[in-house]
């Protein structure tokens, strides 16, 4: 029988069969890592730049701020300028003032493009004008989800977070603390290490800290991918429009409310269809004798108890109805319990439905509490401890590439990837990862599949790529 040497030298060797096998752990990691590397360094840097506006300023620019003057304007007053410049657009939706020293923003529609509009809710007065599908944060926010590439590359992103779950188990079987090795060599860095060992027990103790959050992190980000979370998850999950009684609905669905190619919408509201305006549903609403307009809709909201940062959504035909809501997924609220959408029939005023987190599906409010964490919008804390995390996994990838080339064998041209272990015995084991992984995540599992079918097919029968692969 061919021995096959231990990857980790400071690792007893232990049993055959446990060696080898974790010598095709170790492979595993090494090729996910090939393809996840600079997929997560992507999404830690875009990371940043979104965090820094939904935790410290605003998702639509640096924080503008204006000078408190008493009682605001009504809403219509408000939009009365806006309205005048932008004489052939149509409005589609106000967003109240999170504090008193913030101006109310007014999303408008033209030629394909939706402006946003800074209005001092004191004075009428326009602050200034944003392009909302060229801001900062949009711009991150666009490559972090679909890398430009539209659908595809959602399923680039996708593969990258399937593998990058495959990294985080088989990292941990690698240097889970076993026989002689102990807790706090995994637990703490050993500072007093040179060279490679340094980099390794860094690499490991990072992993080891960040893989649950980052577990949770993937999974949160898959949410909206093109398979696992549009496909497969997210319409299981969707509320259904159904438990509300009586109430027509329309072809269109809530994400038709998102603006600017962004997500605004809650992810568990996002495929459910929206109701209909012209029935006589519905339950009492703006009170009699107030106009069914931005006004009449704004002081209804109040008296439901919307307060700080909310929408309305104004309707875009004549079946639309004006939506009120108020959810972390806007980053209006620090709370996702508290998420909350309300339909109001634009011709009679009448409440037609409302749903909030308790109406929620179970995987929904898993996902709206997960992405709410996940893009920091619990709280400064949250935005604080998201930079923490962003900058420790561009350290982890660091820590690997510099593990990487510091072992590999100088001017070979080889790729140094770690041996195939002789006579594997415990192949069922590694056969029955993969099928979970294929089940869990079928766009990355397919790619692992075949990655896996090409190392032995091909790169294993073949001498010249044989020794550039390994």
């Amino acid at each position: 029988m061919v021995s096959t040497p231990n990857p980790n030298p400071n690792r007893p060797p232990g049993p055959p069969g446990a060696s080898r096998f974790y010598a095709l752990a170790w492979r595993w990691h090494f090729y996910a890592g090939l393809y996840v590397v600079p997929f997560l360094v992507m999404l830690a840097l875009t990371g940043l730049v979104m965090v820094f506006f939904t935790g410290f300023q605003n998702r639509l620019g640096m924080t503008t701020y204006v000078v408190p003057q008493g009682q605001a304007l009504a809403v219509s007053a408000q939009a009365r300028p806006v309205l005048a410049q932008f004489p052939t657009a149509q409005l589609k939706e106000y967003i109240a003032p999170k504090t008193p020293e913030v101006p109310s923003w007014f999303l408008m529609v033209h030629d394909g493009v939706t402006d946003a509009v800074a209005v001092n809710p004191y004075t009428a007065e326009i602050l200034k004008v944003v392009n909302k599908d060229s801001t900062v944060f949009a711009w991150a926010e666009k490559i972090h989800g679909k890398l430009l590439l539209g659908d595809i590359g959602s399923y680039f992103v996708e593969v990258a977070a399937g593998l990058g779950i495959v990294m985080i188990v088989t990292g941990l079987y690698l240097f889970w603390p076993r026989q002689q090795s102990r807790w706090s060599e995994v637990l703490v860095p050993d500072w007093q290490a040179q060279g490679r060992k340094w980099w390794k027990s860094l690499h490991a103790s990072l992993g080891f800290w960040l893989s649950v959050v980052l577990f949770l992190f993937l999974l949160t980000g898959m949410s909206w991918t093109g398979v696992w979370g549009a496909k497969l998850v997210q319409p299981w999950s969707t509320f259904p429009a159904s438990k509300w009684d009586a109430v027509p609905t329309s072809d269109a669905t809530h994400a038709s409310l998102n603006s600017g190619g962004l997500h605004d919408v809650p992810w568990g509201l996002e495929q459910t269809p929206l109701p209909v305006s012209g029935s006589s549903a519905g339950t009492p609403g703006i009170h009699a004798g107030e106009a069914v307009n931005l006004d009449g809709v704004a002081a209804l909201a109040q008296r439901l108890g919307f307060a700080g940062q909310y929408h309305i959504n104004v309707p875009q035909d004549a079946t639309g109805v004006y939506s009120i809501s108020a959810d972390t997924m806007s980053g209006d609220l620090h709370n996702p319990f508290h998420d909350r959408f309300v339909h109001v029939d634009r011709y009679t005023g009448r409440i037609l439905a409302q749903v909030g987190y308790a109406d929620y599906a179970p995987v929904a409010k898993a996902m709206a509490v997960g992405i709410a964490l996940h893009q920091g919008d619990v709280g400064l804390w949250s935005a604080c401890a998201n930079v923490l995390f962003c900058l420790a996994v561009i350290t982890l990838c660091a820590s690997g590439i510099v593990m990487w080339w510091m072992r590999r064998p100088q001017g070979s041209g080889r790729l140094a990837a770690p041996s195939v272990p002789a006579q594997a015995p415990l192949w069922k084991g590694g056969a029955v990862v993969m099928l979970l992984t294929a089940l869990a995540f079928p766009l990355a599992g397919g790619v692992l599949l075949a990655v896996l079918l090409l190392d032995w097919l091909l790169i294993s029968r073949v001498s010249a790529l044989k020794t550039v692969l390994s």
